[in-house]
């Protein structure tokens, strides 16, 4: 295997949870910051994965919030590295809610965060490049370039530099 090239599924992660009353807000759903805090760790778990290195959060680029999620629902969530550039690795992650007495399940949250790679010592270092697999992950990766350079236009604008 090639280790400068890593296929899509080697980063794949997927975390299932509960949604229990002490995860709902007064709308009766569930907190929007507990999920963004499991997008988060899993976006973590999938970098980390592709890089073979650990892996902070350099930003989020979106969180869509796409349907309400409700107490006794389960969460699932299933994140992958879509893109990398030199030490930076694009996250994917989907969300989905599932009424286990039913098995209905739907997309309620998609996300796009940008993770780095680092040494010992906190300096970023290479990363591996990405190979797609699915149809999805072929156009994830196809539109990512675009995201990537908007990502540096919002850096560039907020603080003046894009490193």
């Amino acid at each position: 295997m090639n280790e400068n090239v890593r296929p899509s599924s080697r980063s794949r992660t997927v975390m299932t949870e509960f949604v229990f009353p002490t995860d709902i807000n007064s709308h009766g759903t569930m907190f929007g910051g507990t999920l963004m805090k499991y997008i988060d760790k899993i976006s973590a778990i999938a970098a980390t994965r592709h890089a073979g290195k650990p892996a902070v959060t350099a930003s989020t680029d979106s969180m869509d919030f796409l349907s309400p999620i409700r107490m006794g629902e389960a969460v699932e969530l299933e994140a992958i590295v879509t893109w990398t550039h030199r030490s930076s690795m694009e996250v994917y992650v989907k969300v989905y809610a599932e009424n286990l007495l039913t098995g209905d399940r739907r997309v309620t949250v998609t996300a796009f965060s940008t993770f780095v790679a680092v040494d010992a010592n906190g300096t970023p270092v290479p990363v591996p490049a990405v190979e797609p697999e699915t149809e999805e992950e072929k156009k994830l990766f196809e539109s990512a370039p675009e995201r990537y350079e908007m990502r540096k236009k919002r850096r560039k604008q907020r603080f003046g530099s894009t490193n």
